[in-house]
């Protein structure tokens, strides 16, 4: 059964707030933390300009332009919620998963 509009709302709410929770700590190392690094270090400084009206953006700003790319698992698709930066500028995500009971399970950078 399809999950309900108000369901995947709660979820892609919760998976952003995950995501900034979860920025900078030690447990992040390879999730947000590590998707905002990489791509500050890789793109050209005109996309940040352009977005962020500086060549290098504070990490906080970014975290909250990430668009939702998709969200896909189980018979629900509400499993996995995959975010990513505006203007489909990379093929990396930072993919947030969630456990059977609805919490929080993982945020990961996944390319």
């Amino acid at each position: 059964m399809p999950a309900s509009p108000d369901e995947i709302k709660r979820r892609e709410a919760a998976a952003r707030a995950a995501i900034k929770k979860a920025f900078g700590t030690a447990d992040d190392e390879f999730g947000a933390t590590l998707f905002v690094s990489h791509h500050l270090e890789e793109l050209d400084s005109a996309y940040w300009k352009k977005h962020f009206s500086t060549e290098t953006p504070d990490p906080h700003p970014i975290l909250e332009s990430l668009v939702l790319r998709s969200h896909w698992g189980g018979d629900d698709e509400i499993d996995t919620f995959d975010f990513t930066l505006p203007e489909g500028v990379t093929d990396s995500v930072v993919s947030v998963k969630f456990d059977e009971s609805g919490e929080i399970a993982e945020v990961t950078m996944e390319s």
